[in-house]
């Protein structure tokens, strides 16, 4: 019988580059995204359902998974994908602005896994895949908001699993490096208000910096992180964390090795700052 994973946030990068490894893996798949009724091409492939799920939308989650059992029979795969980055000083950010980043990147993927819960608990088995990134176990500057989320997604992903092994629930995170997508763009918020002046140097030497340290070309695609996250849906290892990308093996590594000040000071030096 062919498995069925349930994908959020599958418009565009790494959500799509899986969904397109899935089903040509055999896969049943359940696209989901906010705005199915743009897809073109996803809606033309075999054993793919498009279906319309915000994470900051509960009704729109139950009916997307209720759905995709009713079209597949079973959800063995969970890829909790959805997500975006809030950037710039953290005196700038609104409490509107903090909160949809929680929303998004924490509390609609505690509501994805819930929803899912009851399904996997009486199929006495199920897979979560949570896309961290190596901003879930380091920082780089301007992203406190953003780090934060995805510090949460690890402590919750990590002492989730505890509870549900012995269900024959299984939790496990992808922690990509940097991936060449539009995350910078459409998926990244940027908010600096130049009025607090005391910042603004400092914001400039920054935003300069990463523009100067981060060449897409030197970064992990979408279909290189989708091969990651497919091993870790097919090895059958009970492996917590994957690390995905040449970047993210380097930085995680470091982190781990060095102290603090001799972290902070390398990151320092490789950002000039």
């Amino acid at each position: 019988m062919k498995k069925t994973i349930l994908i959020t946030g599958s418009s565009t990068g790494i959500g799509r580059a899986s969904v397109i490894k899935f089903q040509s893996e055999g896969w049943n798949v359940i696209a989901t995204m906010r705005t199915p009724e743009k897809e073109e091409e996803l809606i033309n492939l075999e054993n793919v359902l498009v279906n319309k799920l915000d994470v900051q939308d509960l009704d729109s989650i139950n009916t997307s998974i209720t759905q995709g059992i009713e079209k597949f029979g079973k959800i063995d795969v969970v890829l909790n994908n959805a997500g975006y980055g809030l950037m710039g000083t953290f005196e700038s950010a609104s409490r509107e602005s903090i909160k949809r980043q929680f929303d998004v990147n924490v509390f609609g993927l505690f509501d994805v896994t819930k929803a899912v819960l009851p399904h996997f608990r009486v199929n006495k088995s199920g897979l979560y895949i949570n896309i961290s990134s190596i901003g879930g176990k380091m920082t780089f500057p301007l992203l406190s908001l953003y780090h934060s989320t995805k510090f949460a997604v690890e402590g919750f992903s990590e002492s989730l699993n505890y509870e549900l092994q012995p269900l024959g629930i299984g939790v496990k995170i992808v922690e990509p490096g940097g991936v060449a997508t539009d995350f910078g763009g459409r998926s990244m918020d940027y908010q600096h208000n130049e009025e607090l002046i005391d910042y603004n140097e400092f914001v400039t030497h920054v935003n300069e910096a990463f523009g100067n340290s981060f060449d897409p070309e030197t970064m992990s695609t979408s279909e290189y992180i989708a091969e990651v996250i497919f091993t870790a849906a097919t090895d059958d290892a009970n492996t917590l964390r994957y690390r995905a990308g040449k970047d993210a093996e380097q930085l995680l590594t470091a982190r781990k090795n060095l102290n603090d000040d001799e972290f902070f000071g390398m990151l320092k030096k490789q950002l000039s700052l």
